[in-house]
């Protein structure tokens, strides 16, 4: 127990240490951290404006992601190409004015993958006490174009879906679903240009002969906006899975709809 204690107190100095030399500073506010604190403040930690999407089969998030699959059926009368709803959960709210949207951002744009985790590992455990992700047996991160990957050096949906995968003992498969098509940046762009800008982008690689069908498939991405990326991935695992695998939804951040 003793040496324990004296290992954590040489941890923390040196922690200290470089606290001093390179101040960590929270990703939302940009205060300096204390010692116990990792990537985000206390005070913003406890404001985090969370969803509680975890919680509720049925929100506004799910609302809006079942709302698009539902108009791809609107034209058939086969009951048996119906899907199963969808579950949907993000932990936390997005808001352009709010110094939370610090978070996403840190992670896509500025190398924050270290913060990505964290707030990953919260989101983990929040899914991991929820009935409604209690059968999910793959995990699948949305893949960036290997040019955008090239320039940014990583897929910040891959840092999420790999600690979800971690945290959850659920496989994750970073080969699955391919980015065919090079697509510009979504921001400012409106609704009906996202989803066309997405629509067709994704395909499944020859990898999909090699795994054997699974029950429950969480599709995993930084932000949900409108949910055409997310829908996009969903039709091409249709080309392949029936609809009995439920094929369901994770982000970070949740835009509400205006």
């Amino acid at each position: 127990m003793d040496k324990i204690f004296n290992d954590l107190k040489i941890k923390d100095f040196g922690v200290a240490l470089l606290d001093l030399a390179m101040p960590r500073l929270c990703v939302v506010c940009a205060s300096p951290l204390l010692l116990r604190e990792r990537c985000i403040c206390t005070s913003c930690l406890m404001d985090l404006p969370f969803t509680h999407f975890w919680k509720q089969s049925r929100n506004p998030m799910a609302d809006r992601f079942n709302e698009q699959i539902q108009k791809a059926f609107s034209s058939t009368s086969d009951p048996s190409s119906f899907e199963p709803y969808a579950y949907a959960v993000s932990l936390f709210f997005y808001n352009s004015e709010s110094p939370y949207k610090r978070i996403p951002h840190h992670l896509k744009y500025e190398g924050g993958i270290a913060s990505g985790r964290f707030f990953a590992a919260i989101l983990a455990d929040r899914i991991k006490g929820s009935e409604f992700f209690s059968d999910i047996d793959l995990i699948l991160p949305v893949p960036l174009h290997w040019r955008r990957r090239r320039k940014r050096g990583y897929n910040q949906a891959e840092v999420i879906a790999s600690e979800l995968a971690s945290a959850l003992a659920v496989q994750m498969n970073t080969k699955l679903l391919v980015r065919k098509r090079y697509a510009r940046s979504q921001i400012n762009v409106s609704v009906e240009t996202k989803g066309e800008n997405v629509r067709g982008a994704f395909a499944l690689s020859k990898s999909v002969n090699k795994i054997g069908m699974p029950r429950h498939v969480l599709i995993v991405d930084d932000t949900f906006t409108t949910g055409s990326t997310l829908n996009a991935c969903r039709e091409a695992l249709r080309t392949v899975w029936p609809p009995s695998v439920r094929i369901s939804v994770a982000t970070l951040a949740y835009v509400s709809a205006t």
